[in-house]
């Protein structure tokens, strides 16, 4: 039989500077979304919903962010 070599270890690519801090604002960014988030939810544990009319509708909110995303996305001839 022949031996088979031992695998080696694997060794982890590094980042280049400008990816690694890409990398760090987007873990930034997640990390405040999720607080943002459970703040809400702990909020609403604490004191039950909010009243309908303290609350935006839906279709609203959806019309806001479709608006944002089409002034970030360059116009198609």
């Amino acid at each position: 039989m022949t031996e088979q070599p031992a695998p080696a270890d694997h060794v982890r690519q590094q980042l280049e500077p400008a990816a690694a801090d890409a990398v760090r604002a987007y873990a930034a960014r997640t990390r405040a979304n999720a607080d943002q988030l459970a703040a809400v939810l702990e909020d609403i544990a604490e004191n039950g919903l909010p009243s309908v009319e303290d609350c935006t509708p839906r279709e609203e909110l959806r019309e806001t962010h479709l608006a944002r995303l089409a002034k970030q996305r360059p116009a198609v001839a």
